[in-house]
């Protein structure tokens, strides 16, 4: 692995775990206000980030909590740069270096971050009727599908069994 894929991995791996972290604390926040869906949507999507750091994590060998809209208005912009900023430019240097698992690894979040920042966006747009759906995250690469388990991940294309659904 070259130098600035193992260290691309492990800001991706510091990243993923902080937004784990920062995602439970606003769902708790999300409870405390009344807001049970979007407390679900965050601890789906926390889950996810779990899972992307767990896989960094794995290649390596080794926010202030505000109100739920200012919460969601914060994670719906981390995810479009996330997704539009540094996973571009982490899959660009792991393919220079020849590290396709990386790159695989930095792909498949790339996505998911683009999908949560989809329901991050929906669930603004939703706040004051708090509507009602189950979440099912992919084990694999942490997709993130509100109201349906998909047969099959849309991203690394894991079966339905690959999936749990979050409370």
């Amino acid at each position: 692995m070259g130098d600035k894929t193992h260290k691309n991995l492990y800001e991706a791996f510091v990243g993923e775990a902080k937004a784990h972290r920062r995602l439970l604390a606003f769902a708790r926040k999300a409870e405390e206000e009344g807001y049970p869906q979007v407390a679900k949507l965050f601890r789906a999507v926390s889950a996810a980030e779990g899972v992307h750091a767990d896989n960094h994590l794995r290649l390596l060998g080794e926010a202030v909590v505000r109100d739920t809209q200012a919460n969601l208005d914060f994670s719906f912009e981390t995810e479009k740069t996330v997704n539009g900023v540094y996973y571009p430019q982490f899959i660009k240097e792991a393919e220079e270096e020849g590290s396709r698992a990386a790159a695989r690894s930095f792909s498949q979040a790339r996505d998911v971050e683009e999908g949560h920042a989809k329901l991050y966006e929906k669930a603004l747009r939703h706040l004051l009727r708090d509507e009602d759906a189950d979440y099912y995250v992919c084990r694999i690469c942490g997709y993130v599908s509100d109201g349906v388990l998909p047969e099959v991940c849309p991203v690394c294309g894991a079966k339905k069994e690959l999936f749990y659904r979050t409370g």
